[in-house]
């Protein structure tokens, strides 16, 4: 049998391997508690939905029907400034012109 002097390195190694991966080891677990549910959760799997935008095509086309329409007197329009008569709607033609293709443009990118 073993005097208990010798007993005392095994038991100090013992010791030693139990503590040391305890004391190695940092926290991993915050002593925090945990927060309580909201009262009134938000469905975290549903996007907020946006405003689709449909597009007016009757109107779309029309738009584009009278943007043909003035765009096709323009050249007779010039012509006859050529010949030094300005004809007094031009100026009104192609403001209209502007306007439908901005609309047109405003419509089709948003």
């Amino acid at each position: 049998m073993k005097s208990a002097w010798q007993l005392v390195p095994v038991l100090l190694a013992l010791c030693i391997t139990v503590a040391l991966p305890t004391s190695a080891i940092p926290q991993s677990r915050n002593n925090f508690p945990t927060p309580p549910e909201p009262l009134d959760p938000k469905p975290a799997d549903k996007v907020p939905e946006t405003p689709t935008r449909r597009l007016d095509l009757d109107r779309l086309q029309r738009e584009a029907d009278d943007l043909s329409r003035n765009a096709q007197s323009i050249p007779s329009d010039v012509a006859s400034i050529r010949k030094g008569m300005l004809p007094k709607d031009v100026i009104e033609k192609l403001k209209q012109i502007e306007k439908l293709s901005k609309h047109m443009r405003m419509e089709l990118n948003p």
